[in-house]
């Protein structure tokens, strides 16, 4: 992440994996986020090892068919905005990126239309 210095200190979860799983980096927050699971050192390992059934294999089709995947959740009392995507490299597909951004209960929305 020395690249791009301002995400680690980011405020919300940012987690990088390569084409095969591989987590490539993760910024503070999401090292924070998954101490339980080892936090930093889960760098190097496979973002697939970290997901149990069913979210492993539904991982896996997304990573291979390259779509994205928003979702939120209730963890510890706190929710969340869940955000899975590929990301590409000079229009080539690299791998995928996961951003876990904590959102108010009771956020409002806005339609701009």
């Amino acid at each position: 992440m020395k690249d791009h210095a301002w995400i680690e200190e980011f405020a919300g979860a940012v987690t990088v994996c390569d084409t095969e799983g591989r987590i490539m980096a993760m910024n503070a927050k999401a090292g924070e986020t998954f101490a339980e699971e080892g936090g930093a050192r889960l760098v190097g390992t496979n973002v697939l090892d970290c997901h149990p059934e069913p979210a492993r294999t539904k991982l896996a089709k997304m990573m291979e068919e390259r779509r994205t995947n928003v979702y939120t959740i209730q963890k510890k009392g706190k929710k969340k905005l869940i955000f899975q995507a590929p990301w590409f490299e000079g229009g080539v597909y690299a791998g995928f990126v996961e951003l876990s951004l904590e959102i108010p209960s009771d956020m409002p929305h806005f339609s701009r239309d």
